[in-house]
């Protein structure tokens, strides 16, 4: 079982992002704040792995006028959403799924945080296709994920920052030291360089990263 469909973990989840991700509330605001340069206050947005609902309440909040699709595999972390978001339930409208699931827009905007990092390659640039073309011309897109530099060795570094990072959270050492090996053996990381690349490839402009915080990194973009 994922721990995404774990129906214990997925109730302690919202505890975890800021423990593990340096800045992560701060990231959530500057991708509101991103989408908001480019989308107009009615704007109906796209989000990419919108299980737990911590963003899509974020810009809820802060955005009134805007309507939402948040697509998901985890049907228990789309019921998490749910109960996140109640209070604008009106706006938002959730999909259990991957991005061929999601309603064909035109939108005027979409995120992606911390989802990319799971998917291989060649399906990552799927993806991003199937999401640029739900996009209306030049609408902002969003994306943020683990995205790693240099070698094995450079890697086994920056994991290891990741983890000490977390660690000074209040994870335990053993917990993340575990994560760690986890990560650097199961996930299909790519460096910022083929990240970003991919996101060209894609059929996205002027790309250009807005965040990086130890393994992390953010773009924004524009279809």
């Amino acid at each position: 079982m994922s721990t995404f469909d774990d129906p214990q973990a997925v109730a302690r989840y919202a505890e975890n992002p800021p423990r593990l991700v340096p800045g992560f509330h701060d990231l959530q605001r500057m991708a509101l704040l991103l989408l908001a340069e480019r989308a107009p206050t009615d704007a109906r947005i796209l989000v990419l792995g919108a299980g737990g609902g911590l963003e899509l309440k974020v810009f809820a909040d802060a955005q009134p006028g805007w309507s939402f699709d948040g697509v998901d595999p985890s049907a228990e972390m789309l019921r998490l959403a749910e109960m996140t978001t109640a209070v604008h339930a009106s706006r938002i409208r959730l999909h259990e799924g991957y991005i061929d699931g999601a309603p064909q827009g035109p939108f005027d905007g979409a995120a992606c945080l911390l989802t990319l990092h799971f998917i291989p390659r060649d399906e990552r640039l799927a993806t991003l296709r199937a999401l640029h073309s739900r996009l209306k011309p030049g609408a902002p897109f969003v994306a943020a994920h683990h995205s790693i530099p240099g070698n094995a060795e450079e890697r086994a570094l920056w994991l290891s920052r990741y983890a000490a990072f977390a660690v000074s959270s209040g994870v335990p050492q053993e917990q993340m030291r575990n994560a760690a090996e986890a990560i650097a053996a199961r996930l299909p990381l790519l460096s910022p360089e083929e990240d970003e690349a991919l996101m060209r490839e894609a059929g996205f402009m002027e790309v250009a990263l807005f965040y990086a915080a130890f393994t992390f990194r953010g773009w924004v973009a524009r279809a």
